[in-house]
């Protein structure tokens, strides 16, 4: 008897957060890929992901009658080495569903030289990989494919950066000619530069630590903004000790050089990684986010 309570609970709050089944991204075979040697075996602990081989698509739907048509890819963070899957991940996704926007947490790899032929665009080709899915099947999830952004926290913040500003470059297979574009990027605590001021963890992951000078400049994604980059939101606490915050000041001042439709929240504190709840200031800067989503007819 209570595991039949206990099973329809987790039913009843599947149900009330509209949470589909994983979708594989490739499901006839992952591109740029190497077999997996048998240490490197995907581990789940306490709501993180590392050594993700095979990348998924979880779709949360919002309540039936409350979708407006946006989607967003949510991109968790970890620094290139672990994803914050609940955190940064299921728990944002929910919070898009409460306005209405359909949300897809994003389970990409992580570069490795093991799994990888090229890991400086294995992150890359996932999220181009779930724009495309997204779009191509938005009649499925009644989803406007002019309306699908994506955001990212941290690395997660980095990869979604590199989405918003590298889409001229597709690294996927696109016999549709499908924009891998999103329509709007939002960037929070993220890791922009691989400059002097970088998260050098994340940096030295995705490129290795003897990358070439021209390799961190392509990667520095506050150099490849252009007139053409999506509107973009930031957020991040000006005490991030993990990440400085300039990474968002540079990334801001390319997006108004380059006349980008973009919004900015620096906070006083905060640090790095609160998720959906910076506990130092009783703003909410999802309502800023939603805010600006509106704003821009998303």
């Amino acid at each position: 008897m209570k595991k039949s309570l206990l099973l329809l609970a987790m039913l009843a709050a599947t149900v009330a957060f509209g949470q589909e089944k994983p979708i594989p991204l490739y499901p006839n075979g992952i591109p740029n890929s190497k077999p997996a040697p048998a240490t490197y075996k995907e581990s789940i602990v306490n709501g993180g992901a590392s050594k993700v081989t095979d990348p998924e698509l979880t779709p949360y739907l919002p309540e039936k009658g409350k979708a407006n048509g946006t989607a967003v890819i949510v991109c968790p963070g970890g620094g290139y080495v672990h994803l914050s899957m609940v955190k940064e991940g299921a728990d944002i996704a929910k919070r898009f569903n409460s306005i209405g926007v359909t949300a897809f947490v994003l389970k990409y790899r992580l570069p490795s030289d093991s799994i990888m032929k090229d890991k400086t665009i294995g992150p890359l080709q996932d999220a181009q990989r779930a724009i495309q899915m997204v779009r191509e099947r938005a009649a499925q999830w009644g989803i406007d494919p002019a309306k699908v952004g994506i955001i990212g926290f941290s690395a997660g913040g980095h990869l979604a950066s590199t989405a918003a500003t590298h889409f001229d470059k597709v690294v996927i297979d696109n016999k549709n000619n499908t924009s891998v574009r999103p329509d709007f990027a939002l960037l929070i605590y993220p890791v922009i530069t691989f400059g002097d001021l970088a998260h050098r963890g994340s940096q030295v992951a995705l490129t290795g630590k003897d990358a070439s000078p021209e390799l961190i400049n392509l990667y520095s994604n506050e150099k490849q903004v252009t007139a053409n980059t999506p509107p973009c939101f930031l957020v991040q606490a000006e005490d991030d000790h993990t990440v400085p915050v300039q990474n968002s000041l540079m990334f801001y001042d390319a997006l108004l050089k380059n006349h980008v439709k973009a919004e900015m929240h620096i906070y006083q504190a905060g640090g790095h990684g609160f998720g959906l709840n910076n506990k130092t200031t009783k703003d909410d800067w999802f309502e800023r986010c939603a805010n600006f989503l509106a704003q821009n007819g998303f």
